[in-house]
């Protein structure tokens, strides 16, 4: 039967009437998009002029591609990116399989009880700031931290975690991991819910064991999560962190631990060089912007699923 115009406007109002509640819950995170992601586009030219505050966007004298040129002559620079690729890898690397790996355990446990309490155990971090997590890793890793009194105590010399660069990234992956593995592990076992058990039930008559039925149905159910994961998280290899390592790092580690928005940071606010922060910036955005196409295109490849 056909709708007539009106039947569909009938059935639209009636569709709005009984789920508006949802879409409005999308209006706070439309609004921060709206602010902090799409509205300082129209100010993007600042890359391009020889921005003054005093003169004012449109004042500011244009100078082209001037500040990109110093961004790939600024030897800086690179080891910026160097250091803003190695940290995300290192924490993709670990914290993603690390959380399937937990969710995969946390599945296993037969009491419910049980299950639940280690779950809330593992994900409570993720809402702590962090500086709160530096002040755990301190009290920790610090050179008088209790990591240091067991090293001393058994003879060995101290560790300056904080100071010497080859150790303060071994600081930032962990600390990120204990941030962000548990609430990780919620993704994942979302998904081991939605395995059929008869799966597994045909799996034990067939004389599988635990290990068995993990590597041939578990972890094949969950390759296509670890996946839209792996690729969400590409997106912003080069933006994240900033907060963490603000918190963290200090001039002593800026060889090893000053990534690509912390060095913005420094030299838009503080040397008030914001031309040549914004250009930094965009840099980073188109990047991102590759990653994230690439790592989707061979996501789809690889498994035929992809984010878009």
């Amino acid at each position: 039967m056909v709708r007539t115009t009106e039947q569909k406007r009938f059935r639209r109002s009636q569709y709005w009437k009984g789920n508006w509640q949802l879409y409005a819950c999308l209006v706070p995170g439309l609004l921060f998009l709206f602010v902090f992601k799409l509205l300082p586009f129209a100010n993007i030219s600042i890359a391009f002029k020889q921005f003054k505050p005093m003169k004012g966007l449109a004042g500011s004298p244009w100078v082209g591609l001037k500040h990109f040129q110093k961004l790939f002559s600024d030897p800086a620079i690179w080891q910026v990116i160097k250091n803003t690729l190695v940290i995300n890898l290192l924490q993709l690397v670990f914290i993603s399989p690390v959380a399937m790996f937990f969710a995969i355990l946390i599945n296993e446990i037969s009491h419910r009880w049980f299950q639940r309490t280690v779950q809330t155990i593992i994900y409570i971090p993720h809402f702590f700031t962090w500086v709160v997590i530096y002040s755990v890793f301190f009290i920790l890793f610090g050179s008088n931290g209790l990591i240091n009194q067991v090293i001393t105590r058994l003879g060995g010399k101290g560790i300056l975690f904080f100071v010497d660069s080859n150790w303060f990234r071994f600081v930032l992956v962990a600390s990120a991991m204990w941030n962000k593995v548990g609430w990780g592990t919620i993704v994942y076992l979302a998904e081991l819910t939605k395995i059929d058990q008869d799966l597994y039930d045909a799996a034990v008559v067939d004389g599988a064991g635990k290990l068995k039925q993990i590597w041939h149905i578990s972890l094949p159910s969950l390759l296509p999560t670890f996946v839209l994961m792996v690729t969400i998280r590409l997106g912003t290899i080069m933006t994240d962190g900033f907060g963490q390592i603000l918190v963290f790092y200090n001039p002593s580690v800026y060889d090893a631990a000053d990534v690509i928005s912390t060095y913005v940071y420094r030299v838009g606010l503080g040397q008030a060089n914001f031309s040549y922060a914004t250009a930094v910036g965009l840099f980073e955005s188109v990047v991102g912007l590759l990653m994230v196409l690439g790592s989707n295109f061979l996501s789809k490849r690889l498994t035929g699923k992809s984010v878009w």
